[in-house]
């Protein structure tokens, strides 16, 4: 470590400082902050490859340090609310939440160091030029590696341009990755100087780079506003607003006194449709719901209750419309004599009758499971109430001819599973979600960017209900034609749309991120296949 000069540490560490700009800090993200996305590897990649202080290249292992450093204050000032939600909302000491936050960020800051490796083991090789052309091939890799390895693709670099609908078009092809690979690359580009001392192309990456951020911003602003996607129809999002973990258990409803409550809301929209919809959406809406939903919450509603079944038949009758609301089942009994529990989206047909229910596949670590938990001792018998299990089966809400998919609260950021339920079959897509344990956070506002990816990748509505906010409705192109406050009870109407077509992304999912990978191992195998004394001109 001594060997590597501190300028390169302080280069990685402003990097980390500016891949946390683009992202929500607290609210929603300003569109001068995304800006930052265009420059925020570019640091990392010139202290990658750079020389240490014998003139030498800096060596794997070096670089891995690097960018492992850049990782692991990236992911504690992103992820930073998962302090607030252990020590909040879990009741767990706060010397306790940090150190979990901060084993969290160490052991996923190794995907950073992942990439600083293959970096530094490529430069062994190729030559600085050739390095920083593959860079974004090995940055999409290692997106894929944590979304595939870890399961926590939390904030990709691609969702920093959701608001940018030219960029987003390649969503639908690459996925979300696809952006990141072009990010990326413009911050290779930044870089990039040609071995010829000709002065007329040496600074051409440099031009082309600065075009490109300066046109990727304006089309960004500009594209905000355009014209609205066709719906036909309309449906209720209940928020609930109540209170989660500790916070939770000195304000108790009775089960009966939220059924009554969110019935009333169900049937009775605080917010309808305004003329401004009705202008946008045509004279075809009207006030009637194709569709109630519920959102995830601390409701502790059983799915074999026959109150809550009653109740929630009785609404659907009432609406003449489904229902969707969230659920605790119970499956199978663990050797320690605990219910194992699914965390459920149950689902009820206009006619009142229970048609099923789709248990969430993807669990929140920490939330409701821990991951190795040998290695979070310190924290007692704290976390041993987070018993649920994963379902098994991508269950499908159809009513005649209309076909719904349902996720869960955190599978939202798993892009190539959620396609699945488009590829299926599904014409729009419903997300229940509890972001209350997330508090006034930047989390909401990352979790919301994150789902209106989903709709663009599949170009497919998105009607979302969450129990404090973000509560919202998303056209197939990401944009949110409604959103309601948060931290309220209250429920909306909003106007959306069904569709069947597939796209690219639905069908094949991560193709794109997966040839990726794919370039990134041919080369290490043709870099280190070839002789050990054959070392190529290195620029720099």
């Amino acid at each position: 470590m001594r060997s590597i000069p501190l300028r390169l540490w302080v280069f990685a560490l402003f990097s980390a400082v500016l891949q946390l700009l683009p992202f929500s800090i607290a609210d929603p993200v300003p569109l001068w902050r995304r800006v930052f996305c265009w420059v925020c590897l570019a640091p990392l990649l010139y202290a990658l490859l750079r020389r240490n202080r014998n003139g030498k290249l800096l060596r794997p292992y070096q670089t891995a340090l690097l960018a492992y450093l850049s990782g692991v204050l990236w992911y504690v000032g992103n992820c930073y609310w998962i302090y607030r939600t252990m020590h909040v909302y879990e009741n767990i000491p706060g010397i306790a939440s940090f150190g979990i936050l901060l084993l969290f960020a160490l052991y996923v800051g190794l995907y950073h160091g992942l990439f600083g490796a293959l970096v530094g083991a490529l430069h062994l090789k190729y030559s600085r030029t050739t390095v920083l052309l593959l860079s974004p091939f090995l940055w999409v890799a290692v997106e894929l590696a944590r979304a595939r390895i870890t399961g926590f693709p939390w904030d990709l670099l691609g969702y920093t341009q959701v608001d940018n609908l030219t960029l987003t078009g390649m969503a639908p092809w690459t996925g979300v990755m696809g952006l990141s690979f072009v990010i990326a690359a413009i911050n290779a580009l930044w870089l990039i100087y040609p071995a010829t001392r000709d002065r007329r192309t040496k600074y051409l990456p440099l031009i082309a780079a600065a075009i490109f951020v300066i046109l990727a911003t304006y089309m960004a602003t500009r594209n905000r506003s355009n014209v609205p996607e066709p719906t036909q129809a309309v449906a209720t999002l209940v928020q609930e607003n109540l209170s989660v973990g500790t916070e939770g258990a000195a304000s108790i409803e009775s089960k009966q006194h939220m059924l009554d409550s969110f019935s009333q809301l169900s049937l009775h929209p605080v917010i309808g449709l305004t003329p401004k919809d009705r202008r946008l959406y045509g004279s075809h809406i009207n006030d009637r719901s194709q569709i109630i939903v519920w959102p995830e919450a601390p409701t502790d509603f059983v799915d074999s209750d026959p109150v809550l079944r009653q109740a929630i038949s009785r609404l659907a009758l009432q609406a003449g419309a489904p229902v969707i609301i969230n659920d605790v089942t119970v499956a199978s009994t663990s050797e320690d004599g605990r219910a194992n529990l699914y965390n459920s989206a149950s689902f009820y047909l206009p006619d009142g009758s229970y048609a099923g229910h789709y248990d969430k596949m993807h669990l929140v670590p920490f939330g409701e499971y821990t991951p190795y938990k040998p290695l979070f001792f310190f924290v007692g018998h704290l976390l041993d109430d987070l018993v649920f299990i994963p379902g098994t089966q991508r269950t499908l809400f159809r009513v005649g001819d209309k076909t719904y998919g349902v996720f869960i609260c955190y599978e939202s950021i798993f892009g190539d599973d959620m396609r699945l339920f488009a590829r299926n079959g599904a014409q729009v897509l419903i997300n229940i979600s509890d972001d209350g344990w997330y508090g006034d956070t930047s989390a909401p506002w990352e979790h919301l960017d994150m789902v209106r990816m989903r709709a663009i990748e599949n170009r497919r509505w998105v009607v979302r209900s969450t129990n404090t906010g973000i509560t919202a409705a998303i056209d197939p192109f990401g944009r949110v034609t409604e959103m309601i406050p948060r931290h309220l009870r209250t429920s909306v109407q909003v106007a959306f749309g069904y569709r069947n077509d597939i796209t690219f992304y639905s069908q094949y999912g991560d193709l794109f991120a997966w040839f990726c990978a794919l370039v990134t191992s041919a080369f290490l195998l043709f870099g280190f296949g070839r002789s050990r004394f054959t070392a190529p001109t290195q620029v720099n």
